[in-house]
């Protein structure tokens, strides 16, 4: 019985050591430089354990299990459009932070294929003696540049995880809140839970590392020329495969079971006025520079 006990035990702890913790953010965006006061408000996990986190869209799981269970049932069903349509996310990207050798990679689908890179500009924080409370958290003020924008973020010790929405990492203390000087992007702690491990993400593609300079070339190319870009696997772009863990974006699969009666002129022109709406949409980004 003693041994039963001690076994029970292990079990117990492996369990909870292997759990994650989910803090859900509410984003709050205005990525449409022309129309300010079009507000995109959509909720993210932040997912995070001693080795790792990853922050992502709500929409994209809930997507990723629409079509996995579509795929599971040989694709019979054929995917509700209404449905899959009313989960489009803004978020169309992921971003994990390896804790262990602290660094943050940022992952995203262009066209056919996933891309991930590196990112290569550490922030440097500004902590302020300002403290307040946020919902029930006792939150202290901090200020970075980053990107083009001035962040201000209000991070709490009342947790033991330094980590944060986004790519913000770095502060002594969990991000609560974090918006930049224009109020054009914010990021709000909602609640949080644990959960049993992180999701997995399906994978369509390959997945491409690149730098990020190179990501954003790839990027512009596939705004201005989307069909040249579609046509050559990778953009023609010298590829580095890496395996695992890319999260497809919303615009690469849509799936209303109608792909294959449609002509390949008319696909040709949906895709060119579906990508030229998301350019226009997202003319104000997160990342300005």
């Amino acid at each position: 019985m003693k041994k039963i006990g001690i076994i029970a035990l292990a079990l117990f702890m492996q369990n909870i050591y292997a759990q994650a913790n989910r803090f859900v953010y509410q984003v709050t965006m205005k990525p449409d430089a022309a129309n300010k006061t079009d507000i995109k408000t959509e909720n993210a996990y932040l997912d995070i354990s001693a080795e790792k986190s990853m922050f992502y869209s709500e929409n994209r799981l809930k997507r990723d299990s629409i079509m996995q269970q579509n795929f599971q049932s040989g694709g019979a069903r054929g995917f509700n459009r209404d449905q899959m349509e009313g989960l489009r996310s803004s978020i169309n990207y992921s971003i994990e932070k390896d804790k262990t050798n602290q660094k943050t990679f940022f992952k995203d689908r262009i066209g056919r294929d996933n891309y991930s890179y590196e990112e290569d500009r550490p922030l440097s924080w500004k902590i302020l003696p300002e403290t307040t409370k946020i919902g029930e958290y006792k939150v202290q003020k901090a200020e970075t540049d980053f990107a083009g924008r001035k962040w201000t973020a209000w991070f709490t010790t009342d947790l033991p995880y330094q980590d944060g929405p986004y790519k913000f990492t770095g502060l002594p203390g969990l991000i609560v809140k974090v918006e930049d000087a224009q109020g054009e992007y914010s990021f709000d702690l909602m609640k949080n839970y644990k959960i049993a491990d992180f999701p997995t993400m399906n994978q369509f593609g390959n997945t491409i590392k690149v730098k990020r300079a190179d990501y954003l070339k790839q990027q512009e190319k596939y705004r201005t020329d989307p069909m040249s870009f579609m046509s050559q696997q990778g953009g023609g772009f010298s590829q580095t495969r890496i395996g695992g863990g890319g999260i497809a974006s919303p615009r690469s699969g849509g799936g209303n079971g109608r792909g294959g009666n449609q002509n390949p002129a008319e696909m040709r022109k949906r895709m060119e006025d579906r990508i030229k709406e998301e350019a226009k949409n997202n003319s104000n980004p997160i990342e300005l520079k």
